[in-house]
């Protein structure tokens, strides 16, 4: 049985990724999906590439906003500049995290570096958004950024393991959190198995490469696909070929969550006030930046 027979066994659900067209480049979007819309507090997961571009062409995302959400940035190859209303200016490269908090708003670019684009550049790597809990969706906006030296890693029997946000295989990360979370970037040689941790209302695997078998029943989850599995039950994968996983999850939102562009909010008055306020050009603005995305009409 593969991950798109429509008979999956009772605890897993499949998700395939969608492909869209963001100017350039492609990317596989997972969630919000049809039929789940977050899992913790993932709300939204694009797999970026992998794509190369000719020397002097590479990612431009033009200055655009953020309000009641974290964005994550992390990479597999290539490079990303940040740029944001704070003030930051930050290169991410391979194996490190840019975590965004959005608040009561910020506004940010992504481009590809200078010299990689000099060059002919290539981009291969995840970005997801993570909502605010209630009673954060408006915080102060903030920018962390963490090397990839700083996160921890494990690595054993064919399975390589790095925490890139929150407690996961007995590791956390320094990563600041607001909500009971993991993602974790694993590894496995063909063969490997590797159990999830069961500590987690919400869990799920991203076949970024590769395919796994989900425990002796016969179900394989192949590349571009998330396969979600049911709470407290135990989940063994085992690589059919050498693989990569990002697992994501966490407790489980007591709130709904809307999704409305850039914008994240608990209620819909939210949506609209940000919607206004970009409209208005009231949101602060990236410093040496001046292009402007107008509001998407619905």
């Amino acid at each position: 049985m593969t991950s798109s027979s429509s008979s999956l066994p009772p605890g897993i659900e499949v998700l395939e990724g969608r492909e869209r067209d963001l100017g350039g480049f492609g990317v596989r979007r997972v969630l919000p999906a049809p039929q789940r819309r977050m899992v913790g507090p993932f709300i939204f997961f694009d797999h970026l590439g992998p794509a190369r571009f000719d020397p002097g062409r590479g990612i431009d995302v033009r200055p655009h906003p953020h309000v009641a959400l974290a964005t994550v940035t992390y990479l597999f190859e290539g490079a990303l500049e940040h740029r944001d209303s704070l003030g930051t200016v930050q290169t991410i490269r391979p194996g490190d995290v840019n975590w965004m908090t959005a608040g009561h708003g910020i506004v940010h670019s992504e481009r590809t570096p200078a010299a990689e684009r000099a060059l002919g550049a290539a981009i291969h790597g995840i970005q997801s958004w993570v909502a605010l809990p209630d009673g954060d969706e408006d915080v102060e906006p903030a920018f962390e950024h963490v090397p990839a030296a700083s996160l921890p890693v494990r690595a054993d029997g064919g399975v390589g393991l790095t925490v890139i946000a929150g407690s996961a295989f007995g590791m956390t990360s320094p990563v600041k959190i607001r909500w009971p979370t993991f993602y974790v970037d694993a590894r496995l040689a063909a063969g490997a198995t590797l159990e999830l941790p069961r500590e987690h209302a919400e869990r799920a695997a991203y076949v970024v490469d590769g395919a796994v078998e989900i425990g002796g029943n016969g179900t394989v989850v192949e590349k571009g696909r998330l396969a979600v599995f049911a709470a407290d039950a135990p989940v063994s994968l085992r690589a059919r070929q050498p693989a990569r996983l990002m697992l994501l999850g966490g407790a489980r939102f007591p709130t709904p969550r809307l999704i409305d562009w850039n914008f994240v909010a608990s209620s819909e008055e939210r949506i609209e006030r940000a919607r206004a306020r970009w409209r208005a050009h009231g949101f602060p603005s990236v410093p040496g930046e001046t292009e402007f995305i107008p509001l998407p009409e619905r």
